[in-house]
C-alpha cells in the first residue's frame, strides 16, 4: 500500500514535487506560467495514471487552478515585502475577476477535451510568442475607470478559468499598457492571483460535483493529491522566484520561458488531434 495521499507511486510523487518546484518559481519570477506549466504535464500524468479520457484536460486545468490558491499567497507576500503590489489597481480588478473566474470554468465545462485542449495550446503558443516578441506599448495610458477596470478584470477571470492559471499573461501586458512599471505589474498579478483561483476552483468543483468517472481523491474537477504534492513544492519555490525578480535579467529568462512554453503548447495540440 501507498504512503502517499491518493496512492500515488515515488516516481508520480517526484513528478508532481518537480513540476510544482519548476511552476511555483517561474510564476514569482515572471508573475505567469503556473498553469501553462502545471496543466501539460498534470495532463502527462493522469493520462498515464488511467484517468478518464474525457475528464483529463479539465481536471489537469481545475487542480492547477486550485495550486494558485496557495502559490499566490506565497508570492504576494514576498512582492508586498518589496512595496511593490499596487493594492489599489488590485481592488479595481477584483470583482471582475471574480466575476470572470467563474464564468470560465462553467465554458470549459461545455467544451469535450479535445477543444480544450485545443484552446489551451493555442493560447499557451500565442503567449509564448508574445514573451518573445516583448512588444512594448508606445506611450502609456491612464488606467480607465471603475467600468473599464470591471471589464478588464472580467477578461481576465474567463481567460484564467478556461487555462487554469493565474491571469498574469493577461492582466501584466494590460498594466503596463496602461503605464504601470513591469516590476509593479508582475507583483500586482501576484496578489490578483488569489481572488481568480479561489472563485474558479469553487465554481470547479460544483460544476465537476457529480461529473461520472472521476477518480478518488477528486474534488469536483480537483484532483487532491496532486494539489496537495504540487502545493508543497511550489510554495517553497514561489518567494525564491519573487525575489529573483528582483535581481535576474528577466528578459533573457522570459525568452527561455517561452521555448518552454511552445513546447508545451505542441503536446496540447498533439494531445487535442487524438
Amino acid at each position: 500500500m501507498s504512503v502517499f495521499p491518493g496512492g500515488l507511486d515515488p516516481g508520480t510523487v517526484l513528478a508532481l514535487l518537480a513540476m510544482g518546484c519548476f511552476g511555483g518559481f517561474s510564476a514569482g519570477l515572471l508573475g505567469i506560467g503556473g498553469g501553462m506549466v502545471l496543466v501539460p504535464f498534470m495532463t502527462m500524468i493522469f493520462t498515464a495514471r488511467g484517468f478518464a479520457p474525457h475528464l483529463v484536460v479539465h481536471m489537469a486545468i481545475a487542480t492547477s487552478l486550485a495550486t494558485i490558491l496557495f502559490t499566490s499567497l506565497s508570492s504576494m507576500r514576498a512582492h508586498h515585502r518589496h512595496g511593490a503590489v499596487l493594492w489599489r489597481v488590485a481592488r479595481l480588478l477584483a470583482p471582475g475577476i471574480v466575476v470572470g473566474s467563474w464564468i470560465g470554468p462553467w465554458i470549459g465545462k461545455q467544451m469535450d477535451t479535445q477543444a480544450l485542449a485545443l484552446f489551451f495550446g493555442v493560447f499557451v503558443a500565442f503567449s509564448a510568442t508574445q514573451m518573445l516578441l516583448n512588444r512594448r506599448p508606445e506611450g502609456s495610458r491612464p488606467l480607465p475607470g471603475t467600468g473599464g477596470m470591471l471589464l478588464a478584470g472580467g477578461l481576465v477571470g474567463v481567460l484564467s478559468g478556461l487555462v487554469g492559471a493565474g491571469g498574469g499573461f493577461v492582466s501584466i501586458p494590460f498594466m503596463t499598457w496602461r503605464g504601470i512599471r513591469i516590476h509593479n505589474a508582475v507583483a500586482t498579478s501576484a496578489a490578483l492571483g488569489f481572488p481568480i483561483a479561489l472563485s474558479g476552483t469553487v465554481a470547479n468543483v460544483c460544476y465537476g460535483w457529480n461529473e461520472a468517472g472521476l477518480p478518488a481523491g477528486a474534488l469536483g474537477f480537483v484532483w487532491v493529491p496532486a494539489l496537495l504534492m504540487v502545493v508543497v513544492a511550489s510554495m517553497a519555490l514561489a518567494p525564491l522566484g519573487a525575489r529573483m525578480a528582483h535581481r535576474l535579467p528577466v528578459q533573457r529568462l522570459r525568452r527561455i520561458f517561452a521555448c518552454i512554453l511552445y513546447a508545451l503548447a505542441a503536446y496540447m495540440l498533439w494531445k487535442a488531434a487524438q
